[in-house]
């Protein structure tokens, strides 16, 4: 590396100042000023061995790697990160060009829809084209300069591809100032496997240390008493707490708003946690998953505040939830999209600053909720909760009587725990400071309903992109995020979520990093499964099933038929599959077995893995909200017929707020 001070430039390959750059960048918030990038994670091909290979190793001091298993984990481990730093920082991925590079896709899509900042370092065919068609190059017929990496454009916040060497002067730039923005997402700089090797004399002011504030808009006076008196007219107020409270470390203020005016707050999935004190106006989860508690007062709502949240189908029972003929909508939010949403009156604005404004108006005005609508709260949620302690509660067996009555589960299961007892066990052990993690499948749904994530415990969900496969990569990125071992990081994710990809406990292993992962085994995607009772009457392709007799698959125009996977539950030892990854399993049937597996592996040094067999459809109370999911209009089924009526009779309650 050799300087020339006369034109102080450095001179150092694409890739070279780019781990440069990387390493050199700060992000700025609340006065806290923090390495924007630290680390690096990565699986090295042709496309991107020879130069950010190369950089990495020559630098790997300035900015260490983590080799991964498989590209899209090692994207959900950097956006766990983020959320977990709430984005105050994030990791980079690189990965090889084709397929390596289109691994890391769901992964951006997942960081972009749940506004978390990430870097994608993608390899790329070469820039230079003298070589003619390259491995894995796509040759478009009819786009000669289209690449793989051009599918990274709709699910990226930012997306360059460089093609010589200044360009990093202003592509790198750009890019921290997508991952520092007030609405981030996946930030992909594609890197043509040839322009990575190429030198060029880089400023030596580009590789100095630069600091990226993160913003916080203030928001504006008059947006503030607009939703301020919204709120004094109102007489049956409910607050939606969603991630950007969160992401804004606004969760003194929301309280100090609730306290004041007197207003009941739910959470969506990225909100979870967004109250940590107890407190009568406290609830809990609401639409699809939410608590019926909640989900009644949402149903009597004249004025439904919205802090920091997308208000997706989930949230809003596809916009069946709010009943009230004269429900009004207000909305905090960065993004002015997502404050306008169902017609809101918005504050565009950070949520700590907007809340603070709403609470001095709320205290100056004298507004307060009336003691019934107040008190109608205190009993709804009195009532769930009696419900709740009854569902959780793992030393009282369950009835299995009280199963669907297309259940065929008793004589092919040894399990004696519900999903929901498991969930009581999880809950009993936690401490504050621990965070427990889901995102797909039935886990964040329970949790979203159950989970108390207050006094210090939390919970990390992602439901945004409702991904599976993120749950045991997002224990990385959160642990690389919280070096604390005394704090435990645990994901609770189904056996089908860990039989699709298990592979990053390899990971977890390499780099001792102490999680948990717990697998409540009910022997396939079970909460599709209730879904497909509930919209078509009959099981199909979702539980994990022997085929009675051997497959056909037509060569010709003879039969085709074969038996239908309907035989016993598959017999697969996800103990042994995870203690072949490196990991410390083991199997709990009771609830004894659970309570001691999980005091035994606390501190762990290294990837616990607890597999639980809990019994399959035994799902927790139903949350009293409408899902738009459209049953087959015709079907030779006789259930057909009567659920297409009831899917029908839901549409009516659909509405349309603005």
């Amino acid at each position: 590396m050799s300087v020339q001070t006369r034109e102080r430039t450095v001179r150092l390959t694409v890739a070279q100042a780019v781990v440069t750059h990387l390493s050199r960048q700060y992000s700025v918030a609340d006065g806290e000023r923090r390495r924007l990038i630290p680390a690096v994670l990565g699986i090295f091909g042709h496309g991107n061995v020879a130069g950010l290979g190369q950089a990495l190793d020559q630098l790997s001091d300035d900015l260490p790697f983590v080799q991964g298993r498989n590209e899209q984990a090692l994207v959900h481990a950097a956006t766990a990160y983020a959320k977990a730093t709430r984005r105050h920082a994030t990791l980079a991925v690189t990965a090889s060009i084709g397929p390596g590079a289109l691994n890391t896709v769901t992964g951006a899509g997942l960081a972009t829809v749940n506004r978390l900042p990430v870097l994608l370092l993608p390899g790329d065919t070469y820039a230079t084209r003298r070589q003619g068609p390259v491995l894995q190059q796509l040759q478009h017929p009819v786009e000669a300069d289209a690449s793989v990496n051009d599918a990274f454009r709709p699910v990226a916040r930012f997306f360059d591809r460089v093609t010589r060497p200044e360009q990093l002067l202003t592509v790198l730039p750009a890019a921290m100032r997508a991952l520092t923005s007030v609405d981030p997402g996946a930030v992909v700089v594609s890197l043509p496997q040839d322009i990575q090797s190429h030198a060029h004399d880089f400023p030596v002011e580009f590789l100095a240390e630069r600091d990226w504030p993160i913003r916080r808009p203030a928001p504006d006076a008059d947006e503030v008493a607009a939703v301020g008196l919204m709120l004094a007219e109102a007489e049956k107020p409910l607050i939606i707490a969603g991630g950007g409270v969160v992401y804004s470390g606004a969760t003194e203020e929301l309280e100090s708003l609730a306290d004041a005016a007197g207003i009941p707050v739910a959470e969506t999935f990225a909100g979870k946690g967004a109250v940590q004190r107890r407190a009568w106006w406290r609830l809990g989860g609401i639409g699809l998953e939410g608590t019926p508690a909640v989900n009644a007062l949402a149903r009597e709502a004249d004025l439904v505040l919205t802090v920091g949240s997308r208000l997706t189908d989930f949230a809003t029972a596809s916009h069946s939830l709010f009943q009230n003929p004269d429900v009004r909508f207000a909305s905090v939010n960065v993004n002015v999209d997502d404050a306008g949403r169902l017609g809101a009156t918005g504050i565009v604005a950070d949520a700590k600053r907007a809340l603070a404004a709403l609470t001095e108006a709320v205290r100056q005005s004298g507004t307060t909720t009336s003691a019934s609508w107040r008190e109608k709260v205190r009993t709804l949620d009195e009532q769930w909760c009696e419900l709740r302690a009854a569902v959780l509660d793992p030393d009282t067996p369950f009835d299995l009587t009280a199963l669907p009555e297309d259940s065929d589960v008793v004589p092919d299961t040894d399990a004696v725990l519900t999903q929901g007892q498991l969930i009581g066990l999880l809950h009993e052990h936690a401490q504050p400071g621990d965070t427990i993690i889901a995102a797909a499948g039935g886990p964040p749904g329970d949790l979203l309903k159950v989970w108390d994530a207050t006094e210090g415990r939390h919970a990390h969900l992602e439901f945004g992109f409702s991904c599976m496969g993120y749950e045991l990569p997002a224990a990385i990125g959160v642990r690389l995020a919280e070096p604390d071992r005394a704090r435990r990081v645990l994901s609770l994710l189904g056996d089908g979520t860990f039989l699709m990809a298990p592979t990053e406990l390899v990971t977890a292993a390499q780099e001792r990093l102490p999680l948990t992962v717990v697998i409540p085994e009910n022997h396939g995607y079970q909460v599709i499964h209730r879904l497909q009772m509930v919209r078509s009457g009959r099981e199909f392709g979702n539980e994990f099933r022997y085929r009675e007799s051997g497959l056909r698959i037509a060569q010709d125009s003879g039969d085709t038929k074969s038996a239908r996977l309907e035989g016993d539950y598959l017999q697969v030892d996800l103990v042994q599959i995870a203690t072949g990854l490196g990991a410390r399993s083991t199997r709990a049937t009771t609830a004894d077995e659970v309570r001691s597996a999980l005091a035994e592996t606390r501190g762990h040094d290294g990837p616990v893995v607890i597999v639980v067999p809990v019994i399959p459809h035994a799902d927790l109370p139903g949350a009293g909200a409408w899902w738009d999911v459209a049953p087959a209009e015709v079907s030779e089924q006789e259930t057909g017929t009567r659920l297409r009526t009831e899917y029908e009779e839901g549409l009516t309650s659909q509405r349309w707020y603005g």
